[in-house]
């Protein structure tokens, strides 16, 4: 519960600061660079680290990607139907194809399974989502982005996306034992990323763009909050027979709402930002009706 009150604190006071005009107009642009190259590596050092496999562990972490893979799909088909503008397709496949499983989907989860459920939540995060993001998301933003980017550019993207390069040290850390104080610092830093994130976010937030992004918005919502998750209970429950509580995590982590980390992306890449931080505050915001009657409905799994 404090960590939900954190993140609505941060927020509120990230509208409060740009109504009251007390931060330069470049302060989410610098917020979501500390983010990407400070908060987000150490947070990935530090989970990464602790990561113990279990025998669920490919389809925990299989969830994120399915997820993207389906977005990209249904967005592009959307896109064309409707003629959408490349920036926003793009941005409705990354932003909505991404979830947040990490600051918002742990408190989530240990609230509603307890602290047995968390083990299965990090796995869905780190190389789920957040491996998702780093590979798949950083391709699409390359993509749908102005510049329209080579095969070797976005591969180039890829390798050196701060976060990216961290997982691939922490996966090679693995046999070392950290440092007490390497541990603090990494929990400190990391620690930094929520705050922050939904700071930006609530900065960014332009509550007279929701009528103008109103379609848009409900089919990346409608997407993420009901589409995703119910496709993926239809494939792991009515097809696989996949049962119990790591199966319950894994799908209430796959009806989180978009993640925040993703919207940054699709921002830094010019992939309509106005319509990238609607989504993820408004998705904030439905997601705790949403989640709910998720977890209702995943109870009996």
């Amino acid at each position: 519960m404090n960590n939900l009150l954190l993140l609505i604190f941060c927020f509120i006071a990230g509208v409060l600061l740009r109504r009251f005009r007390r931060m330069p107009d470049n302060a989410p642009a610098t917020l979501n660079s500390f983010i990407i190259h400070v908060s987000l590596p150490a947070l990935t050092l530090l989970y990464i680290h602790d990561l113990r496999l279990s025998g669920d562990v490919l389809l925990v972490a299989a969830m994120a990607w399915l997820v993207f893979g389906l977005s990209a799909g249904c967005f592009w088909l959307i896109g064309r139907w409707l003629e959408l503008p490349r920036a926003t397709t793009g941005a409705l496949i990354v932003v909505g194809g991404l979830g947040n499983t990490s600051f918002f989907g742990l408190p989530m989860v240990e609230a509603y399974y307890g602290a047995s459920g968390l083990g299965t939540a990090i796995v869905a995060d780190q190389l789920g989502s957040f491996f998702a993001l780093s590979v798949l998301g950083i391709t699409v933003a390359g993509i749908y982005s102005s510049g329209r980017p080579t095969a070797v550019e976005i591969a180039k993207r890829i390798a050196l996306f701060p976060p990216f390069i961290a997982l691939i040290i922490a996966l090679l850390l693995i046999p070392v034992e950290y440092a007490p104080w390497f541990t603090a610092l990494l929990k400190r830093l990391g620690d930094t990323l929520a705050p922050l994130a939904l700071l930006s976010v609530g900065m960014q937030l332009r509550l007279g763009h929701v009528a103008e992004h109103g379609r848009n918005l409900a089919l990346g919502l409608g997407f993420k909050l009901i589409l995703a998750p119910l496709a993926i209970y239809l494939l792991y429950v009515q097809l696989l027979g996949a049962h119990g509580q790591t199966i319950q995590v894994t799908l209430f982590e796959a009806a989180m709402p978009p993640m925040i980390t993703a919207a940054i992306v699709a921002s830094e890449h010019d992939l309509d930002p106005p319509l990238a931080n609607l989504m993820v505050a408004m998705g904030l915001l439905l997601s705790f009706v949403t989640l709910y009657g998720w977890w209702r409905w995943f109870s009996g799994v």
